[in-house]
């Protein structure tokens, strides 16, 4: 399996910062034998980048869909839409989709089928609160997310990855205190388990949560964690590639 790096671009990157930094990954020299690299950017910049990365090993993917495949939704974007302009995965449940906007483990649910009927691969983001960890609540509350997502699914032939990302680790602005990769390790063991009574295929499951060229050597090393899903030390250009050198050393 290779390992999945997902750079979450948030809305940190404009449309010409976003093609810039593209544009610099594709001069670079990268195992893709290695490496699955997968970039996010604003929904803005993502057309321009489809076109620019087609035919290349960089994908594409969206930092969030809407479930309605076409309609009266001022300001959404479908899946299909996505995949129509050559997004290969979508971010789905994204901590700062649930916690700053709302979103419910049922309007997750909706995402993850929609992504699946328009053949885009959901990477399907679940973790506790600072608030679950302290309580002794994090089983709980990714037990329940876990759930809620894929329980009566059918994944037949399906393609998903899930992401593990503590809302409580999540770095603004750069700052941010990664989980250590023991307890990440810990972590995605039990999600892993919890999976299986869901499907019988071995899921990926990759890391988010503060993670950067500093510490994805000791992430990775583990032996549960199959990726990362850096968000502010994938934009900017020095960073994100010691990133992806230092994964290469492990994978």
């Amino acid at each position: 399996m290779k390992t999945y790096i997902f750079a979450n671009w948030k809305m940190y990157l404009d449309f010409d910062e976003s093609n810039i930094l593209a544009n610099a990954l594709l001069l670079e020299k990268i195992d893709f034998n290695k490496i699955e690299l997968a970039l996010f950017p604003s929904a803005l910049a993502l057309r321009e980048m489809t076109m620019v990365l087609n035919q290349t090993e960089l994908k594409v993917g969206a930092q969030n869909v809407n479930w309605n495949p076409k309609g009266a939704y001022t300001g959404e974007i479908s899946a299909q839409m996505y995949k129509d302009v050559g997004c290969k995965y979508a971010l789905v449940g994204h901590s700062e989709r649930r916690h700053v906007f709302g979103e419910t483990d049922e309007d997750v649910r909706k995402k993850i089928e929609a992504c699946l009927e328009a053949d885009l691969i959901p990477v399907v983001c679940v973790g506790e609160t600072k608030e679950d960890k302290d309580e002794g609540k994090r089983e709980y509350r990714l037990k329940k997310q876990l759930m809620r997502a894929f329980e009566n699914l059918d994944l037949a032939n399906k393609e998903i990855v899930v992401a593990y990302e503590p809302v409580w680790a999540i770095s603004k602005a750069g700052v941010g205190e990664a989980c250590s990769a023991e307890e990440a390790d810990d972590v995605h063991g039990w999600i892993k388990n919890e999976l299986k009574q869901y499907t019988d295929k071995a899921i990926p499951v990759v890391y988010g949560g503060s993670a950067n060229e500093k510490n994805v050597v000791s992430l990775l090393a583990q032996e549960m964690i199959d990726g990362v899903l850096p968000g502010n030390a994938s934009t900017k250009f020095e960073t994100f590639i010691s990133l992806i050198k230092e994964a290469e050393k492990v994978s």
